[in-house]
């Protein structure tokens, strides 16, 4: 299928779905600190539960052919053809269930394994990230501009891990290795929570780098998507252009690609 429609119509229709599917969000009460992972779990099944359907249902009207990233293979990676939507009603779980702020909804279209338009949404910041394929990329209507920092010592850049890296055979021991090259070199690591937000802070010059080690498509798609729009550089850790099936990913500022490129180039050993 390929589109009847704008993509300023389509990031409208998805605009407003993910922004009417985080107010039912935050008004929704914060279960109570789980005991264990099944009772989270099962929390967060529940909470899910209405602003998924509500959202799921706008955007298959948005593009009624499309399929579902759950839908997918055991590969975790698009097919090679066709419409895809990523729903995420809470990215960023662990944070919403243990009461912290940093969680947002996200989505995005994937056309043919490549992301064509992402929308994300902050309830608790009220803020909302915008990109769609060759058209830029936007924070409240506002085009982002990734960081202009060249030298590492001076970079604040963050990291993240797939979710259960140790189903990834090499990925937990790879992940250390990165941190232990990237730590020396700048000035400060920080994981602030869903990796689609933190790599669309990236694209907007709040965080001057981001970095994981591992295969994530369903994770890193949106945010990859809203980088290349914004003009930063999105690799893989080899310096190819980053694609779902990746093991590596690195976005960052064009001046501070090069440089921690080459600082995570030797990571390896995962599968």
């Amino acid at each position: 299928m390929r589109f009847s429609m704008t993509y300023d119509d389509l990031l409208t229709g998805m605009t407003a779905a993910v922004q009417e599917a985080g107010e039912l969000l935050r008004a929704t009460p914060r279960p109570a600190q789980a005991a264990t992972f099944a009772e989270g779990m099962a929390a967060f099944e529940a909470v899910e539960a209405a602003p998924g359907a509500l959202l799921r249902g706008r955007l298959a009207r948005l593009r009624p052919g499309a399929g579902w990233a759950e839908e997918w293979d055991g590969s975790g990676v698009p097919p090679a053809e066709g419409e895809q939507w990523i729903v995420d009603v809470i990215d960023g779980a662990v944070q919403y269930l243990q009461g912290l702020p940093q969680f947002c909804v996200s989505t995005a279209l994937v056309r043919d394994r490549e992301p064509v338009a992402a929308v994300l949404y902050a309830p608790l910041l009220g803020e909302t990230y915008a990109a769609a394929r060759g058209r830029g990329a936007a924070r409240d209507g506002r085009p982002l501009v990734p960081s202009g920092k060249a030298e590492p010592g001076a970079a604040v850049v963050a990291t993240g891990q797939p979710p259960f890296p140790a189903r990834q055979p090499g990925v937990v021991e790879a992940a250390g290795r990165s941190l232990t090259a990237v730590l020396p070199l700048v000035a400060a690591v920080r994981n602030l929570g869903p990796t689609s937000w933190q790599i669309a802070d990236t694209a907007a010059g709040r965080l001057d780098a981001f970095w994981q080690v591992g295969r994530d498509a369903t994770n890193l798609l949106p945010g990859a998507l809203i980088a290349r729009e914004a003009g930063a550089v999105v690799t893989d850790l080899e310096g190819r252009p980053w694609t779902a099936g990746a093991t590596g990913f690195l976005a960052a500022g064009p001046a501070l690609h090069g440089p921690l490129l080459e600082a995570l180039a030797g990571v390896g050993g995962h599968g």
